[in-house]
């Protein structure tokens, strides 16, 4: 399949140009916004953990962004473009040239929401597993985005039916690996949390970020088998021998401590030392 004719601007007044990949950024932050807000209204969920008000959580849209994009952005300097960076530091300014890393995303957005739970008065856990349910909407978006880029595209995969002839990736047949980590990622992770809600409510804090961790995790493991490393990194252990084998990238090395952590924070939520602190009884004034 040819690469479908997206401009990766979708709308244009003058010199103003608004890409598609801003659109998702702030297509997941508002349904993040609005389903965490949905979330602590429903008492019944919380049972007498304490939760961030409507009001606080609007504040805490605006933190947990700020950090994201930070953390992202100096993730992927780390991470995965090291020595461009460390030679022109001030290019990891430029965000509009590309370039963020989950995993440093979701540090940047966990150091925010410690620093917002100090201000408030409030817990970090249940905080963190508020935000750990409406994540998966700012994924799947965000890797929407990213194919429609055309980039981030997966290994070559020629016999595969629906692969895609990227218009950056030379001539060859790719898997559709955006998609691929939409759908994991994205959808099917957020029906898992939603699941869990469902079953436990976030009556144990942590417990619903360890299931996240744990989650998202596997998925994205899962997706790199289909996903081209990135070019500057390569495979960091073995080779590849297929397709769907061989090879360590960056994204499996950063994702194994989520799914090792996040067993622990599940185990220890479930055992409800993580309770402490965190009880409504004990609430101190919102600032």
């Amino acid at each position: 399949m040819p690469f479908p004719d997206i401009d990766p601007i979708a709308i244009a007044i003058g010199p103003l140009a608004i890409r598609w990949y801003a659109l998702a950024y702030i297509a997941g932050i508002v349904g993040g916004w609005w389903g965490a807000r949905r979330l602590a209204a429903r008492a019944g969920l919380w049972g007498d953990v304490r939760r961030p008000s409507p009001i606080q959580i609007d504040d805490l849209v605006v933190w947990v962004a700020i950090g994201m994009i930070l953390g992202g952005r100096i993730g992927y300097a780390l991470f995965y473009n090291p020595q461009a960076y460390l030679a022109n530091p001030l290019e990891i300014l430029y965000v509009w040239r590309g370039g963020m890393a989950f995993h440093g995303g979701l540090v940047g957005a966990v150091v925010a929401m410690v620093l917002f739970a100090r201000r408030q008065g409030l817990p970090f856990l249940p905080i963190l597993d508020l935000v750990a349910v409406v994540a998966p909407i700012g994924l799947f978006f965000g890797r929407i985005a990213n194919f429609v880029n055309g980039e981030l595209w997966g290994r070559p995969a020629p016999d595969f039916p629906w692969a895609v002839v990227f218009p950056y990736a030379g001539d060859v047949p790719r898997y559709p690996s955006q998609l691929f980590e939409a759908a994991a990622q994205g959808l099917v992770l957020f029906a898992v949390m939603l699941i869990a809600v469902a079953i436990a409510g976030l009556r144990k804090p942590g417990l619903i970020a360890g299931v996240f961790g744990i989650g998202y995790g596997l998925a994205r493991i899962g997706t790199e088998f289909f996903r081209e490393p990135d070019p500057q990194l390569g495979f960091l252990f073995g080779r590849e021998v297929d397709a769907l084998s061989g090879g360590v990238t960056m994204g499996m090395v950063l994702s194994l401590p989520l799914v090792v952590g996040g067993i622990v924070l599940v185990l220890v939520a479930r055992s409800g030392a993580t309770r402490r602190g965190a009880l409504a009884d004990r609430e101190a004034p919102s600032a």
